[in-house]
């Protein structure tokens, strides 16, 4: 475990996964979901080299199919530590025997957390370190604690969106995507959610609809803000479980539409580097 600190936020991560593990602010108070095992047992992991869910878990490449599970192998592999200061810490994972196995790429991943006052900086580099074009997806998992729920409470708490008219697609169909768009019902720029609207599984969010959501107090105040120029989001919080936290997801990358099986260069908001070529990009956490 590593930890940034400041006098206004602590942050700790692990290599295993380069996983945030916990961000309290200067009183003690966690923001982070705590990896309670009777609901969901992780924090925020990183989704690499897949986001979400491949058609019967599988893909195609060059004639050949290969069988990776949900969210690829990132979160579940060790990070080695690259730099550490109070204020940054960075991980990075390159292709090894056993990912070539799943994943017939060469590739560097590295992960840095940045602390700037009350802001988390999240920064993804990819390098494509192969002699062909590497295609990848990469996105954040970040869950958060809902400001006033305790555990046993039903889940209840509210979001505000930077665009109120932005309009889901539905991935429930063997955990992929199907086509169609749908409005959820807004108080103003605000939504309201309880345990029933994730009983289609996460509310998901392409086509650049949304950049910033903030997980609103009781008092209507921001506690966490989430902040991202990804294609795409996803919103979570686990089915039927009245769990007390919810996940705000940036995403370079999506599910597979339902029955997808072509090549991976197809897949849908799949990303291309040529070879040397790298592709960073971050997203923000603000506390308060």
């Amino acid at each position: 475990m590593e930890k940034l600190t400041n006098d206004q936020l602590t942050v700790t991560v692990s290599a295993h996964g380069a996983e945030l593990q916990s961000i309290k602010d200067a009183d003690g108070h966690e923001y982070l979901w705590q990896a309670d095992p009777a609901y969901w047992p992780k924090h925020s992991p990183t989704l690499f080299p897949i986001v979400c869910g491949l058609w019967k878990d599988t893909y195609h490449l060059d004639g050949k199919a290969y069988t990776m599970a949900r969210h690829g192998f990132a979160s579940k592999s060790d990070f080695t530590l690259i730099n550490h200061t109070d204020s940054r810490v960075t991980y990075a994972l390159t292709d090894s025997e056993d990912t070539l196995q799943v994943y017939p790429f060469h590739f560097n991943l590295s992960v840095t957390y940045r602390l700037d006052d009350n802001v988390l900086h999240v920064v993804w580099h990819v390098e494509n370190t192969d002699r062909r074009e590497l295609f990848f997806q990469i996105g954040g998992h970040p869950a958060f604690n809902v400001p006033g729920m305790q555990p046993g409470d039903e889940l209840c708490g509210s979001l505000r969106l930077d665009n109120p008219g932005a309009q889901r697609l539905y991935g429930n169909v063997g955990g992929c995507i199907v086509k169609g768009h749908h409005p959820l019902q807004m108080d103003g720029d605000v939504w309201h959610f309880g345990i029933h609207d994730f009983d289609d599984d996460a509310l998901v969010f392409d086509e650049s609809q949304l950049h910033d959501i903030a997980l609103l107090n009781p008092d209507g105040t921001p506690a966490v803000t989430v902040n991202f120029r990804a294609p795409a989001v996803g919103i979570w919080s686990p089915t039927a479980k009245n769990a007390p936290f919810i996940c705000i997801e940036p995403w370079y990358g999506i599910h597979d539409w339902a029955e997808f099986d072509g090549d991976l260069s197809e897949k849908y908001l799949i990303n291309r580097l040529q070879p040397g070529a790298s592709f960073m990009s971050e997203y923000t956490i603000t506390i308060g």
